[in-house]
């Protein structure tokens, strides 16, 4: 139903910090700018850091993962290594770094197998949620599908577009936190049937036509969905 992440908004105090960040220190290019937004390019979605102006406001201190060339990772971690007091996880074979932002979110380099050079798409996502049990059956529902649930019983991971994990409030890997009022945004053929999925347990429409809707999850999440 949902074919890719198209977006991923993240709320920033001050967009000029921010940007250094992901501009100069992750590579990330602007695509758009505008006064209180920014729009860079991770691979085919786009990546938005958003001044809290207005609403949707973006994600509070949200956990997300880019993808990189697992070739590349040392290199990633020698450079960032300089500056940021990093940390590693393994995943099978793959290695994810973790360091955090100037507004505090959690940020993985995960090693995803793409081609790169450098930052190359958006593959993980963390929402904090009330009730795991009422979020995942909403995002089955739109083609989801849950692959492991934590020990824990705090958190459940779903596939889709992307990985998403729906985290009770917990800290995580890296003390990593689940993201409040997270702003996503996906590419879908028939925006209208994605809202009928779901429906009958969004917490808002505030947007409906054939080609983009926009609705709030259960848990205040912003959801667009774009033919």
């Amino acid at each position: 139903m949902l074919r890719r992440l198209s977006r991923l908004a993240l709320e920033v105090k001050y967009l000029e910090p921010a940007r250094s960040f992901y501009e100069e220190t992750l590579g990330l290019p602007v695509r758009e700018e505008r006064a209180d937004e920014l729009v860079f390019a991770a691979g085919e979605s786009e990546f938005v850091l958003r001044r809290p102006t207005a609403v949707p406001r973006g994600g509070l201190h949200t956990h997300f993962a880019f993808s990189i060339p697992d070739a590349e990772y040392d290199d990633w971690w020698d450079r960032l290594g300089e500056d940021y007091d990093l940390e590693e996880a393994r995943f099978g074979s793959a290695r994810s770094l973790y360091l955090y932002d100037p507004d505090g979110n959690c940020v993985e380099l995960g090693q995803q197998g793409v081609d790169g050079p450098g930052i190359d798409g958006i593959f993980e996502v963390v929402l904090e949620v009330e009730d795991l049990d009422r979020a995942s059956s909403f995002y089955e529902d739109l083609g989801f599908e849950t692959v492991d649930v934590g020990d824990d019983r705090k958190r459940v991971r779903l596939q889709g577009p992307m990985a998403l994990e729906l985290w009770e409030p917990h800290l995580g890997i890296a003390d990593a936190r689940g993201g409040v009022h997270v702003d996503l945004g996906f590419a879908t053929a028939d925006p209208p049937a994605a809202l009928d999925a779901v429906r009958d347990r969004v917490r808002s429409i505030d947007r409906e036509r054939d080609d983009e809707v926009v609705v709030r999850d259960p848990d205040g999440h912003f959801l667009t969905f774009s033919a």
